[in-house]
């Protein structure tokens, strides 16, 4: 299959005040997060992406942004509901440090599969759903620019955390492990046989290596000798 590089949006206004934003509109953004955005989209510079797709929220606009304007190409670039923030319900436009006390926290902590949030989705339906987009869109680019496309989704934090435990094969009860940074950059491979995990929560480095293609098979025995420079 083709390789996803899974972009987390720079850091927001409301990650900047606690709030937790979930979809609400208007919120950017902030003069850290563009700066960590241009970043994530020089590090891609190098990377020719068939595809930016894109949440519909605004800070994640804005990051696809970024990575677009460095492409020397004309990626395709869709915006996707399925990629779409949780829906925290009347959680929404709440401080984190007010959420800590409500009876559903230590469920989201320590057993997400459960969670449903008053008003809003449940963590499970939220994995299914942008999984299931990640899956469609690596097919689609895959068949038309063959197994050694490489793509950007540029989505937020619970969303890739959620795709990456898919990935990993990890329980959703587990995903709490997995940290995502702000604009940070995320590889994963969909193989035949099992996806292929290249990198999580990564804010700095070379990744010109994967102007190449990741061509996987078997996986080496002993760790392999890695990827090719270009």
């Amino acid at each position: 299959m083709a390789t996803v590089i899974l972009v987390r949006h720079g850091r927001s206004t409301a990650n900047a005040t606690g709030l937790l934003a979930g979809r609400a509109a208007g919120v950017s953004l902030d003069q850290i997060g563009r700066d960590q955005a241009a970043m994530a989209g020089d590090r891609l510079a190098p990377v020719p992406l068939v595809g930016v797709v894109s949440s519909p929220l605004e800070r994640c606009q804005q990051t696809a942004q970024f990575i677009l304007d460095r492409q020397t190409g004309m990626p395709y670039a869709p915006v996707d509901l399925d990629l779409t923030e949780c829906d925290y319900g009347q959680w929404q436009g709440r401080l984190l440090s007010d959420l800590t006390t409500e009876d559903l926290w230590p469920v989201v902590q320590s057993h997400p599969s459960a969670a449903v949030f008053p008003g809003g989705e449940s963590l499970a339906a939220m994995q299914a759903r942008s999984v299931a987009a990640i899956r469609r869109h690596d097919a689609a680019f895959e068949s038309e620019h063959g197994p050694g496309a490489v793509w950007a989704a540029v989505s937020h934090g619970d969303i890739i955390k959620s795709i990456l435990a898919d990935a990993l094969g990890m329980h959703l009860d587990l995903f709490q492990r997995i940290n995502v940074g702000p604009a940070s950059i995320s590889i994963v491979r969909y193989g035949a046989s099992r996806p292929s995990v290249y990198a999580t929560n990564t804010d700095a480095g070379d990744l010109s290596w994967l102007s190449n293609g990741i061509h996987s098979g078997d996986a080496p025995v002993g760790g392999g000798a890695g990827q090719k420079a270009p």
